[in-house]
């Protein structure tokens, strides 16, 4: 579907904006203690009842599906299981209440400012008009109901997108014949990380397995002997971030060039703020 196109890019800045909205969910306390109080005992299953519940009872093989990047038989461990504990419905909930409660504890002031209202009520507008198509974890997010308190306006529409997004990266792994793991290692790659085995995203893996992924890898000549990029390794990783970006330009047709920059100013202290208490994303 084409959109309509912008003075300049706009997705990867708001992505580098709203990214450190989202991580509260990964690096924060308060979204596993509210998923303990419904009965988790670990991370993970807190993970996929989380992040998994606005697709329902979907089976292990649809959010798999969906998900994309984890392991073979990863999320097979934690779905349906989790149900047994808890409902979509809570479990979305708990989560939604644990990042809220993170995000105030850390912006303090800046929760209750009018430039964070704004900034909530411009990121809405784009994370409720994107397309949906070919979007099944953003569809699932977009059916329910925008929350009224801005603070948790803004935490749900940054959630919501970034879903958006990631359902555009997975597109673009598809399109590059990328699979799950070969995508983490590339992404190891490209942060520097070696051995990319060391990745704290796939470094619990059984051995075999991923020596098979690196084998694969240098059979396609997509990393070298060193198991760091080679020319068309580092082509290919380039051009799945391009997709990406432009997959999720459609997003903010919603919004004005005066509105984008609108929010970009409003977001810019939050981000800081945000990025001043440090994050963990290997387990997002």
């Amino acid at each position: 579907m084409p959109h309509r196109p912008h003075r300049s890019p706009v997705a990867r800045r708001l992505f580098a904006l709203t990214e450190p909205i989202c991580l509260v969910a990964f690096f924060s306390e308060e979204p596993n203690e509210e998923m303990a109080a419904l009965g988790f005992r670990g991370y993970w299953d807190g993970y996929f009842a989380g992040r998994a519940a606005p697709m329902g009872h979907a089976g292990a093989e649809v959010v798999d599906a969906a998900f994309y990047s984890f392991g073979p038989g990863e999320v097979a461990r934690h779905i349906p299981k989790v149900w047994a504990t808890t409902t979509p419905e809570e479990a979305r909930a708990a989560r939604e209440r644990g990042c809220v409660r993170a995000l105030r504890t850390i912006l303090g002031p800046l929760a209750d400012s009018p430039e964070l209202a704004r900034a909530a009520d411009l990121l809405a507008r784009a994370a409720t008009t994107a397309p949906s198509e070919g979007r099944a974890v953003y569809a699932g997010l977009r059916a329910l109901p925008v929350p009224s308190d801005p603070l948790t306006r803004l935490w749900f529409a940054a959630d919501t997108l970034r879903e958006h997004r990631g359902d555009g990266h997975v597109a673009a792994l598809l399109a590059e014949r990328v699979g799950r793991t070969e995508a983490h290692v590339l992404s190891a790659v490209d942060m520097g990380i070696h051995p990319p085995e060391s990745f704290g995203r796939i470094h619990h893996l059984p051995a075999g397995y991923l020596a098979d992924v690196m084998a694969g890898l240098r059979e396609r000549g997509l990393l070298d002997t060193d198991d760091r990029f080679t020319e068309a390794g580092r082509a290919t990783k380039d051009r799945v971030e391009a997709l990406t970006d432009a997959l999720a330009e459609a997003a903010y047709d919603a919004l004005s060039d005066a509105e984008l920059d609108e929010l970009v100013e409003a977001l810019g202290p939050i981000a800081e703020r945000l990025g001043e208490t440090g994050s963990d994303s290997s387990r997002a």
